[in-house]
């Protein structure tokens, strides 16, 4: 029975939240393992550690000096350790990467220094072992996670050690050098480590109290989620919602391991649960609201459209040639409309048209930009009736125009397109007749 804990930048940013996150972890006995991220910013005006890192290597790779970031990397962690009344040193670490910035900078390797370094520095505080993530997470030749090769020495390295600190972030690719995950990527490595020792949960611990019903940017104080299923999380981060890299919930998904999403500053907070399934109901009939802005519409209209088999596969054809992500195909009896996202599609706009009209030969074509999609999710959306025209409503109440409608066949989830300019009002008008008239 062991749990696995994941702190974020900004949980990890000044000796104090070390001082924190030590006093959390000590109060659950379960909690065993610990992933640590680079310190993050103590105030507005701060820099992060890894932007600081990935400045050194930008210098670095370009012939010019880099001692005015890496020292402020190098002050930076002294400081915490000092803070923390440690005996520690990183002499000998700050000059391994000084030396490699110096004679063969590496951008992956320099990056993940944060994390490695915090890593010593959260071992030595906590009196646990150091495990380095580079012995122990593996990816493969085309640079994705290696599952196969990662998890049989994760779990026996885990199993030799009562208690560890695995730095996140950072792996070791097939050719021996360090390679990280996306920017977010500690959130991934708690994860793994997760699954790797079959924890009973993965925590994930940061600055907010678990995850938002909606943007705290567009919604003034928007409720907070107490439970949501990998589904829904998947439709919500897919749409920008973000409190945890969405490529972490693969690995605990996969093991049936819960997450829980907690705030480091505010521990009694019981947070949000992300599960597989629940019989919990929600307390309102949606679970959360996403959206992001800037995207594409292509309209092809041909008549008997639906009588020729290949008219579609030639359409998607188009944009596969390109490159070009499909976000969402909507279609009627001579129409189909595919959505793009707007930055993709137009440095490619005329060829793909013109491919269009040549390979599938549609009788009409229309492009509209400057259209946002709007995610409304909720498991319970589908035992509740007259859910859609609730969001109808809300949206004619507040003069706002549809340009598109979608629902998966799951009832999952329903997504609406409207104009940029109506975005954030969009979001306000369906959360106010969710939230707050359901209150």
């Amino acid at each position: 029975m062991k749990k696995v804990v994941k702190f974020g930048g900004s949980s990890l940013a000044d000796a104090k939240q070390f001082q924190k996150v030590k006093d959390i972890i000590t109060s659950d006995e379960l909690r065993a393992y610990v992933v640590p991220s680079a310190p993050g910013k103590r105030s507005d005006a701060d820099i992060k550690i890894t932007d600081l890192l990935y400045e050194c290597y930008e210098l670095a790779a370009a012939g010019k000096n880099f001692y005015e970031p890496f020292l402020a990397v190098k002050d930076r962690y002294n400081e915490i350790i000092q803070g923390l009344g440690l005996s520690l040193s990183l002499k000998d670490a700050f000059d391994q990467i000084e030396d490699k910035l110096l004679h063969s900078p590496e951008r992956d390797y320099t990056a993940s220094r944060g994390e490695y370094l915090n890593g010593l520095v959260m071992a030595n505080y906590l009196g646990y072992d150091f495990i380095d993530a580079a012995d122990v997470i593996f990816f493969d030749e085309h640079g994705f996670f290696d599952a196969a090769k990662t998890y049989p020495t994760l779990a026996s390295a885990l199993e030799a050690h009562e208690h560890a600190v695995v730095p996140g972030f950072y792996g070791t690719s097939f050719d021996g050098k360090i390679k990280t995950f996306s920017r977010g990527g500690s959130d991934i490595t708690g994860s793994i480590v997760a699954a790797a020792c079959r924890a009973v949960v993965y925590e994930n611990w940061t600055d907010v109290s678990g995850l938002l019903m909606a943007d705290p940017h567009i919604v003034s104080s928007p409720a907070v989620i107490k439970s949501i299923t990998y589904r829904e999380l998947r439709e919500l981060a897919y749409m920008g919602a973000s409190v945890i890299h969405e490529d972490a919930i693969f690995p605990v998904k996969k093991a049936g391991i819960p997450i829980n999403i907690r705030n480091t500053n505010k521990p009694d907070d019981p947070g949000t649960w992300i599960v597989e399934n629940t019989a919990r109901r929600s307390k309102y009939t949606i679970t959360g609201i996403a959206g992001r802005k800037n995207f594409c519409s292509i309209i092809i209209a041909k008549d008997l459209m639906h009588s020729q088999p290949d008219f579609y596969r030639k359409v998607v054809q188009c944009f596969e040639e390109k490159e070009i992500p499909l976000e969402h195909i909507l279609s009627g009896i001579d129409t189909m409309t595919v959505i793009v996202h707007e930055k993709k599609f137009i440095e490619h706009e005329q060829e793909v048209l013109s491919r269009i009209a040549t390979l599938a030969a549609p009788e009409s074509l229309e492009v509209e930009s400057g259209i946002s999609l709007i995610a409304v999710v909720g498991r319970s959306m589908k035992s509740q009736a007259g859910t859609a025209s609730k969001i109808f409503s809300a949206l004619a109440d507040a003069r706002i125009n549809v340009r598109m409608i979608d629902q998966g066949a799951s009832e999952l989830n329903i997504i609406v397109g409207v104009l940029n300019e109506d975005f954030e009002r969009a979001i306000r008008s369906v959360y106010h007749i969710f939230v707050d008239v359901e209150k």
